[in-house]
This record gives C-alpha cells, sequence and structure tokens, in this order.
C-alpha cells in the first residue's frame, strides 16, 4: 500500500509497503485523517530514520478490532501512540507516558510501527479509544497534540487569575493557550518568531496578545504586558533562545513548563532560574485519562480544535508541506493529510 517515508534529510519518497497482518493483538484501523505534528518537523529537519513512516496523530475506522470484545468494524476510534510496558513504576502510577518501553514501538515513530501517513495501520489494542461515530475525523485527528496541551497545563496548575506566556505558536502553544483560558488565565500572551502565526494567535481567540520574540526588547515589553514577570511560561519549542527567554520572562517564584523538545544540549541562564527560584518542570506527551478526556471533549464539540486546521492534502503532497512548514514564515499551524486522495 502506498506510502510517505523519510528518504533523507528533509526530503521524503512515496512508497510501497506491506499492510498490516491480523494478529489479534493489534486493532487494524483503515486511517481517516492524520496530522502533521510538530515533533515530526525533527525527523524531517534530520533525515532520521531513513523509512520512516510518520503520522502518530490520526483518526480511522476499525477494519479488525483484534481482542477488543468491545470494538466492532465501522468503529470510529483513535488511539495513544505509545507503546508502555504496562509493569514498571511508572505505568503502574499511571504515568506511561515516561515509561522507558513508551516510545520503543510508538506508531509513526518507530520503524517497526508504521504511522498514518499511508491508509491501514496496526494499533496495540489497549491504546485504542473509540469515539462517536458522528465526530468530525479531521477533530479526532487533533485529540494527541491536544493531550499534549492539556498535560502541560496540568503541571503548570494555572490559577484563576494568573498570566501566562506561551513560547511558540505551533500547534502546541496554540492549545496550551486556549486551555489556559480555559483554566481562568487572565491573560494569555504568546510569544513568536514568526509574525504570521504570533498574529494567528490573537485572529483565533486563543491569545490575548504576540510579543516578536525577535525583537531586541522582547523583554522589556514581556515585563510591560506581564505587570512584573508571568506566573507561568509554557515553553513549546525546545531552542535555546526560546527556553532562555522562557526562564527571563517568569516572575520571581514562576513556573515555566519545558513542553518543547531540544534534540541536541543546550545552554541556558540557570542563574535566572536559581536567584528568581523558578520552578521547572518538563512535560511530555499525556497521560491515558488526559487522552481520553481530549478525545471525549473534541468528539462531543466542547473543545473547538478544528479552528487550527489550515488545509487538507494527499500523500502526494506531505513534501511540499513540510517544506512550508519548517519555512519559518508559513502561515499554517495544522496541515490535516489524508492517505486516501
Amino acid at each position: 500500500m502506498k506510502s510517505v517515508a523519510i528518504k533523507g534529510v528533509k526530503e521524503f519518497e512515496i512508497k510501497e509497503i506491506d499492510e498490516p497482518i491480523i494478529d489479534h493483538k493489534h486493532v487494524i484501523i483503515d486511517v481517516l485523517k492524520a496530522g502533521i505534528c510538530g515533533s515530526d518537523i525533527h525527523n524531517y529537519e534530520s533525515g532520521n530514520p531513513v523509512g520512516l513512516v510518520m503520522g502518530h496523530e490520526f483518526c480511522g475506522i476499525v477494519s479488525d478490532p483484534g481482542d477488543r470484545a468491545d470494538l466492532a468494524i465501522g468503529d470510529k476510534v483513535t488511539a495513544l501512540p505509545i507503546s508502555p510496558c504496562g509493569e514498571c513504576d511508572a505505568c503502574r502510577s499511571g504515568n506511561h507516558q515516561y515509561c522507558a518501553s513508551t516510545w520503543t514501538h510508538a506508531v509513526g515513530l518507530a520503524l517497526d510501527n508504521p504511522g498514518a501517513f499511508t491508509r491501514r495501520i496496526a494499533v496495540r489494542s489497549d491504546m485504542v479509544v473509540k469515539v462517536d461515530a458522528q465526530a468530525d475525523p479531521k477533530a479526532i485527528a487533533m485529540v494527541e497534540p491536544t493531550a499534549v496541551g492539556l498535560h502541560a497545563i496540568h503541571l503548570a496548575d494555572i490559577k484563576i487569575g494568573d498570566k501566562v506566556l506561551v513560547v511558540g505558536g505551533g500547534i502546541i502553544g496554540l492549545v496550551s493557550a486556549m486551555l489556559a483560558k480555559k483554566e481562568g488565565a487572565s491573560s494569555v500572551v504568546v510569544s513568536e518568531t514568526n509574525p504570521n502565526r504570533g498574529k494567528k494567535a490573537v485572529d483565533l481567540g486563543v491569545a490575548d496578545a504576540w510579543l516578536d520574540a525577535r525583537e531586541e526588547d522582547f523583554l522589556a515589553k514581556a515585563q510591560t504586558i506581564s505587570g512584573n514577570g508571568f506566573d507561568v511560561v509554557i515553553e513549546c519549542c525546545g531552542n535555546a533562545p526560546a527556553v532562555s527567554s522562557a526562564i527571563m520572562a517568569a516572575k520571581a517564584g514562576g513556573k515555566v513548563i519545558l513542553v518543547g523538545v531540544a534534540t541536541a544540549p543546550i545552554s541556558i541562564p540557570t542563574v535566572v532560574a536559581v536567584m528568581r527560584e523558578i520552578e521547572l518542570k518538563g512535560a511530555i506527551a499525556y497521560t491515558v485519562d488526559e487522552f481520553k478526556t481530549c478525545a471525549e471533549l473534541i468528539a462531543n464539540g466542547r473543545l473547538d480544535v478544528l479552528k487550527f486546521v489550515d488545509r487538507e492534502i494527499g500523500l502526494d503532497d506531505v513534501q511540499a508541506a513540510f517544506d512550508n512548514l519548517y519555512s519559518g514564515n508559513s502561515t499554517a499551524v495544522k496541515i490535516i493529510v489524508d492517505p486516501n486522495k
């Protein structure tokens, strides 16, 4: 079957792969929609691993329910793409996201488990989540990134009236900003190096203002707009300038939630964190409950995530879509792939 796989640095290829085999341990899913994730850009940029079929954000229809007696052929589903062991301390505590095996065989993230940039996939049966038959597949493909944002918000423990800065206006940043407002933040500001995305955050109603992170007086403006620093900063980029600005923009005693992933060691002003007693906390993925909560809220229309979707493409247009998203001046936030186009 047709798929899109990594060929090299910033290069994909259309290639044929085998259909998944029915083994009664996995649910076989016919993909309806899949999202391009910000973390996918890292693989695109590095060109590794060669042969990877990405696509860990998806919605589909059950083709074979495996050992799930509660599922039937034709059910609409999504899934946690992770592969936790289920037996370690992390798994037993409900924190599968930092199990040592979580990413080993993750859908669309591991070579041995092709993702949804193809028309049919196999997903571990215990990770599959059924959704309402009437739910929009594009919206359900947004459950996974929304759950990442919800996990960050839970770790931030935002209080009513808090002033929040979100560093980075990609999908995780925008979802985090939206959820921060729902938690009662009195002010939500997004910082961006791409003016198109900064303005979009305000236009979509998830941010009250945006700051240009490239400006020399960025920190002065951040101090002015926050009063004396932000109560909570949610960092969604992962590079040194972004993490540094997040620490510098937090108030004394404030919190910085690190959601962005740095693919190499970075230098940050730890002296500021020490002198201001700023709490730095990492955030990775989500709990099972957070994922299921997002699936329910999106399926029943309580969370409007379709406003973040810019366009829908077929497999033949994936290369151009990644090139556009990587350009640094794209107006797009979320591009949805339909492997059946």
